[in-house]
């Protein structure tokens, strides 16, 4: 760090990042109240897991592709949600020597997976409907249309209990999950219903490959949201340079240079800058300024300044973005 009081400086800065440290560890590193999200989690798992079994007998037995791809999707829907609540309970360990920031990242490392397993799923389905296109089978119609309605009943429920949720990326991600069963149920009910009325089989492969290509929709969000956080990417719903100009409007700050933000898990973010002071004597007091903006504007409370004055030291061999001059009005 450069200055004209860099033993100063340092040593200021030290001082004020130790409180800060200790702030923050005291408000994000408290265990996730997550009771709620973990009942809904087993009851999620018990209510597909077990229709997931009955639609795959029913499925096999009628011939229906579109029940079988939705008993498929409800095994992978089960499989996800006992992941992700494996997820929830190595996400409420606390911080360790190991883990300084704790285990919060488990969750979003679930929800990629799930992602991955929806598109596995989504391939399989739109290759065997394509195949029953080609050479049409026989489908049970009656059967498919009454399994299909107790699949809907069933999927509803579901997506009532994960709705009224604790929500995270894994609960949304299941929630999701659910939504694409529910419009597996509803393709299998149309399905069922047509060949009933008309005896037109192709209907059910054709209404597989439409709830692919809506469950491929979802699924390519959640992806990109867990990719995001796993990159330490700025949030989506944050502007990195409104940030540094809102940094740049407290008083007593000059600059703003190498300016990080990014998220510690999915609700939670964090931000750490250099910032150039005016006077090095006033910087308790921006600090605190600094922390309360954030906090109150951005909902950031897990914030490292380092300060240095009277201009931000140079860096050689570094990639920085810097954040300097007035703000823009």
């Amino acid at each position: 760090m450069s200055g004209r009081h860099p033993s100063h400086s340092s040593a200021e800065s030290s001082r004020d990042h130790a409180a800060h440290a200790h702030g923050a560890h005291d408000h994000h590193h408290r265990p996730p109240a997550t009771p709620s999200a973990q009942r809904a989690l087993i009851w999620a798992l018990a209510l597909t897991g077990g229709f997931a079994i009955v639609e795959a007998v029913g499925g096999w037995w009628s011939g229906s592709l579109a029940l079988l791809s939705d008993a498929g999707h409800m095994l992978t829907d089960a499989a996800a949600l006992g992941l992700a609540l494996f997820a929830l309970r190595i996400a409420a360990r606390p911080p360790s020597r190991r883990a300084s920031y704790g285990y919060a990242r488990a969750e979003v490392i679930a929800a990629f997976v799930n992602a991955l397993a929806l598109l596995a799923l989504v391939v399989f389905i739109v290759v065997e409907a394509v195949s029953r296109l080609l050479q049409p089978v026989p489908v049970a119609g009656a059967a498919v249309l009454a399994i299909a309605l107790c699949g809907l009943a069933v999927n509803l429920a579901t997506a009532w209990i994960l709705s009224r949720a604790t929500r995270t990326l894994n609960t949304h991600g299941a929630l999701l999950h659910v939504l694409s069963d529910l419009l597996g149920s509803a393709a299998a009910i149309v399905a069922g219903a047509v060949i009933v009325v008309t005896g037109w089989t192709p209907i059910d492969p054709i209404l597989s490959i439409v709830v692919s290509l809506l469950i491929l929709r979802s699924t390519w969000r959640l992806m990109a949201e867990s990719i995001g956080v796993l990159m330490e990417g700025v949030p989506s719903h944050l502007d990195y340079d409104a940030i540094g100009r809102a940094l740049l409007e407290v008083p007593g700050i000059a600059g703003v240079h190498d300016l990080h933000v990014w998220q510690m898990s999915a609700a939670r973010t964090a931000l750490s800058a250099h910032v150039a002071l005016s006077d090095g004597r006033e910087w308790p007091t921006i600090l605190a300024a600094t922390q309360k903006m954030l906090a109150e504007r951005y909902a950031i409370e897990h914030t490292t300044l380092q300060p240095s004055w009277p201009a931000p030291p140079r860096y050689v061999g570094r990639r920085v973005i810097p954040i300097s001059g007035p703000p823009k009005r």
